[in-house]
């Protein structure tokens, strides 16, 4: 695990990784620290076949048990702001309920793969009851904002769209807009809901 912010807050965020990339990327290390650097202590950890360095992402189940366990080695979800970058986020939303989590983070959510928008991966979220920010580019190919405008979510997810931005909210020059501004204005945004009494 990775740590950033003060041991003794009172706010924990747990992030893991997307399937491609380790909890050190340079995405979710400018995440965690700015987030770290609000007050809020931000927990990163890497899924088993990250740690073990093989290239095929562990099965649905294992990722599951890899965040209760995590949840369970940090003292129980209640106290807990759980997420992810991309699977880690679909795989946190896919517990948070079951974990009674104070709320979920998912950076990028793979609604469907690339270029397949009929293989959605919302179904759970109808019906999630955990307090939910969905921080999404515009122009994600895991789901743009045309693509979500026709699916069902629950009343309990927020999502804060980020103009242009990629699957890691990256715009084109051409937007006006920066990745520097996009990554702050995340960082803000993930701070005020982690710290909004749930």
């Amino acid at each position: 695990m990775l740590f950033d912010g003060p041991d003794d807050s009172p706010h924990t965020l747990v992030l893991a990784h997307g399937a491609g990339g380790g909890m050190r990327t340079a995405f979710l290390t400018a995440v965690a620290r700015g987030v770290g650097e609000r007050g809020i202590r931000v927990v990163r950890f890497e899924f088993p076949y990250m740690q073990a360095k093989r290239r095929a992402s562990d099965r649905q189940p294992v990722l599951l048990q890899a965040w209760r366990d995590v949840a369970a080695e940090l003292g129980g979800g209640e106290r807990l702001v759980i997420g992810g970058k991309s699977m880690g986020g679909r795989m946190a939303s896919m517990v948070a309920d079951e974990l009674h989590v104070r709320g979920l983070v998912c950076l990028g959510y793979p609604f469907h793969p690339p270029g397949a928008p009929e293989k959605t991966r919302t179904e759970h979220l109808a019906a999630l009851r955990t307090p939910t920010l969905i921080l999404q580019g515009t122009r994600d190919p895991f789901g743009t904002r045309d693509d979500v405008a026709g699916y069902t979510l629950s009343p309990a997810i927020t999502i804060d769209w980020l103009e242009d931005g990629d699957h890691s909210f990256k715009p084109r020059a051409s937007s006006g807009f920066t990745e520097r501004q996009h990554l702050q204005r995340s960082i803000e945004a993930i701070t005020t809901f982690v710290m909004a009494p749930k």
